[in-house]
């Protein structure tokens, strides 16, 4: 999508936008949060990397056992093919959000390439140790998806971007409900402590009564709160 008010042979900031799920897919529908970004400027790249709906079933199943593999090459792949095809992209002005599993692969991606300027991460999972057993999922969507429990250590923190703090340079906004029980609030917690030992850039805005569903079916106030903030940041940073 093409910022508002976009000129010929102007230059302008993307954002790359991750989906949920990650059984989950965007398409040709209305989505607000869109709309909020193109109209204060900002072109705005989505798309469906393995792991979605709507491309049969194996499709699915490619993102299991692999989180932050062949998932993230695809949305590299995609960034990549639009900054080829779309010359009015600032490549030096890239931008990553998401939420959920959005929110897992805006952690990962940050971890792992140095490409973005500014990345907000929205109720995420960042330690897939931690997060065993304690989202109202069960413990089966770990070992759904990662194909490993607590008798695998190692399977689990090699796929948690909390592993990958160190790598961090992209300045990291964290937004996570405080009522959250699909993915609670101390994967949050964990990530922002962890980057400010580091005296990385990061800022925690935590939102009180707000559960998952903060983005869609939350509070009106907490809501436009929630827009503004992303906003603000990328302003900030793009």
């Amino acid at each position: 999508m093409k910022p508002n008010g976009f000129k010929q042979g102007q230059t302008y900031p993307l954002v790359l936008e991750v989906h949920g799920g990650p059984h989950a897919m965007y398409a040709k529908t209305y989505f607000h949060e869109f709309q909020v970004l193109t109209a204060k400027g900002y072109g705005v790249l989505f798309t469906n990397p393995r792991g979605g709906l709507g491309y049969g079933q194996s499709f699915v199943d490619a993102v299991r056992g692999d989180y932050g593999n062949g998932d993230f090459q695809d949305l590299m792949d995609v960034l990549d093919y639009a900054i080829k095809e779309h010359g009015w992209i600032d490549i030096n002005r890239l931008g990553i959000t998401g939420g959920s599993y959005g929110g897992f692969m805006t952690n990962w991606a940050v971890g792992h390439t140095d490409r973005f300027k500014a990345a907000v991460t929205q109720r995420s999972i960042s330690n897939w140790i931690s997060f065993y057993g304690v989202s109202d999922i069960g413990y089966y969507f770990s070992e759904w998806q990662i194909q490993a429990d607590l008798t695998d250590i190692e399977t689990l923190w090699r796929h948690s971007p909390l592993k990958y703090v160190n790598a961090i340079k992209t300045p990291l906004l964290i937004l996570h409900g405080e009522n959250d029980l699909r993915c609670p609030i101390e994967q949050a917690e964990q990530l922002f402590i962890a980057l400010k030992k580091q005296e990385k850039e990061t800022r925690f805005i935590r939102f009180p009564q707000a559960n998952h569903e903060l983005s869609r079916s939350g509070k009106p106030n907490l809501r436009i709160e929630r827009l503004n903030a992303i906003t603000k940041w990328f302003d900030q940073y793009l």
